[in-house]
C-alpha cells in the first residue's frame, strides 16, 4: 500500500477512534455499545479543552491518546494478528518487546493524525442485545461536510472470557482493515528479517514526534 494512501487510511482510523474510550471501572460487563456511545464524548473532549496546551506543545496529544485510548485496545491481541504464522517461531520475550513497540506506534500515529480533528459528528448504530457473543461488530458513521457521503467504518470488538471487558482489536474502514493492512505490510521485513528487525522499525517509526499542521 502507498505511503499516501496508508496516511488517509490512518487518518480515517484516528478519527474513528472516538468510538473507542471511557472509564476502565467501566469496561467489565459493559455492552460494547455502550462503550463507544460513552466514549464519543471522551476522547476529543479532552483534545478541545486542552488545545493551549497541545499548541505549545503537541507531543500533549501522546498523554492523550495514552490515558484515553491504548488501556482499551487490546494491543497484544491485534499484535498478534499481525503476527499471523509468524507468532509461533518468536519466542516470549521477543514477542512482548514487539507488543510494546506496536502500541507505542499507535499512541504515535494516532496523536500525530489527531492534529487534523476538525470537529466531525458521529453516528453509532444502535445497541443490539450482544447475547453470548465474544466477537462483535459495530458500524460507526464519520459524517462528513458539504454533502459528501459518510465514511463507514467497522469497529471489532472482543470480550475477555475470563474479566468480561470488551476491547477493541481491529477497525474496518471502508472495507479496508488494519490488522490485515500491516500484516500484509510487514510480512515481508517479518520473513526476511525476523521479528527484531520489524521491531526496531516500528520503534523508529514509534519516537517521531508530533508535529502540528
Amino acid at each position: 500500500m502507498k505511503i499516501t494512501r496508508f496516511k488517509k487510511w490512518l487518518a480515517i482510523f484516528a478519527f474513528g477512534v472516538t468510538a473507542l474510550f471511557v472509564t476502565h471501572t467501566a469496561m467489565a460487563q459493559t455492552s460494547p455499545y455502550v462503550l463507544m456511545q460513552q466514549a464519543s464524548n471522551k476522547l476529543f473532549a479532552d483534545i478541545k479543552n486542552n488545545q493551549a496546551k497541545i499548541k505549545q506543545n503537541p507531543n500533549y496529544l501522546r498523554t492523550i491518546v495514552r490515558n484515553d485510548l491504548l488501556p482499551y485496545i487490546q494491543v497484544n491481541y491485534a499484535g498478534s494478528l499481525v503476527l499471523g504464522s509468524h507468532f509461533k517461531s518468536t519466542t516470549p520475550e521477543q514477542r512482548e518487546k514487539f507488543f510494546k513497540a506496536f502500541g507505542d506506534f499507535i499512541e504515535q500515529a494516532y496523536a500525530q493524525v489527531l492534529t487534523a480533528y476538525s470537529n466531525q459528528n458521529i453516528q453509532i448504530e444502535p445497541a443490539k442485545d450482544v447475547g453470548d457473543k465474544n466477537l462483535v461488530s459495530i458500524r460507526v458513521n464519520i459524517i462528513q461536510t458539504g454533502g459528501a457521503a459518510p465514511i463507514k467504518l467497522d469497529f471489532k470488538w472482543r470480550k475477555n472470557s475470563k474479566t468480561g471487558e470488551w476491547q477493541a482489536y481491529d477497525m474496518v474502514a471502508e472495507g479496508v482493515s488494519m490488522v490485515v493492512t500491516k500484516q500484509n505490510e510487514w510480512s515481508g521485513i517479518l520473513r526476511k528479517q525476523g521479528i527484531e528487525a520489524l521491531t526496531a522499525q516500528i520503534q523508529k517509526s514509534a519516537a517521531q514526534p508530533v508535529t502540528l499542521k
